[in-house]
């Protein structure tokens, strides 16, 4: 009756109600030959304004029947709708059961944590498979070794429902990047952040032989970097890599 009475159409649509999801997606490749391959997950759980904000992979919160099942049902589907290129698969997760989101035609932001595990360069491989070569390796050729973490550091208000901020940057400091440690940014002091264009700062994207020495790193990451001249989400990013309900993926 509310819907006749609101819309003009009575019929009602039902949506299962996922109290405590997770947010999962699946890195896939598929070249122009027929052949398509996953490269694991990642969980992209930590949100604010509906934008991812910390990304890891493996996810914590899958157990290995679960990531190989997603990983075959992800294979099954690009290869069905014949896609060719690099995508991900999105999908909320809770309780040993995944429900599709979207894909993704593209490489995304958070894909270096997925390079960080596999030794893949996405990039790289998408311009393969773009000029007609087959995928470098098959399914059992890629494994996944360790865990990696991707923090988006942003100019943003966190105190103020993390409005974007914007200014001059006059002081920018990260660490120097290692094998374990990646820094990608395309900004530098004297550089102004406007409002026309996302207000992302940097990725730090860190790589350890588990999840638990993996957040520590990133600790340390966080707390060797300095942003002056905008507000940034950093203090708030370093009480998260602290946060145990974070580091047990209960969030």
């Amino acid at each position: 009756a509310e819907a006749q009475a609101a819309f003009g159409d009575s019929s009602l649509y039902l949506e299962k109600l996922i109290d405590s999801p997770r947010h999962v997606e699946v890195q896939v490749l598929a070249d122009q030959h027929g052949a398509v391959v996953h490269l694991g997950e990642r969980d992209c759980s930590l949100q604010r304004r509906h934008q991812k904000m910390l990304e890891e992979a493996p996810s914590s919160a899958l157990n290995a029947e679960e990531r190989e099942r997603i990983g075959a049902l992800v294979v099954n589907a690009v290869t069905e709708i014949g896609y060719r290129g690099v995508g991900t698969m999105e999908f909320l997760y809770q309780a040993g059961e995944f429900y599709f989101i979207e894909m993704n035609t593209r490489i995304q932001v958070e894909h270096p944590v997925t390079e960080m595990i596999t030794g893949v360069d996405l990039v790289e491989w998408q311009f393969r498979i773009a000029s007609g070569e087959p995928l470098p390796q098959k399914q059992h050729q890629i494994s996944c070794v360790g865990h990696a973490i991707e923090a988006r550091v942003y100019a943003e208000d966190t105190s103020n429902q993390f409005l974007p901020d914007a200014g001059t940057l006059a002081w920018l400091q990260f660490p120097e990047p290692d094998p374990q440690v990646r820094i990608d940014t395309g900004v530098r002091p004297g550089d102004r952040i406007g409002i026309d264009y996302d207000p992302m700062i940097a990725k730090l994207v860190v790589h350890d032989a588990d999840a638990t020495a993996c957040w520590e790193r990133l600790g340390r990451v966080l707390g060797a970097s300095s942003v002056v001249g905008v507000k940034t989400n950093l203090l708030l990013l370093s009480r998260l890599s602290r946060h145990q309900d974070v580091r047990n993926g209960a969030t």
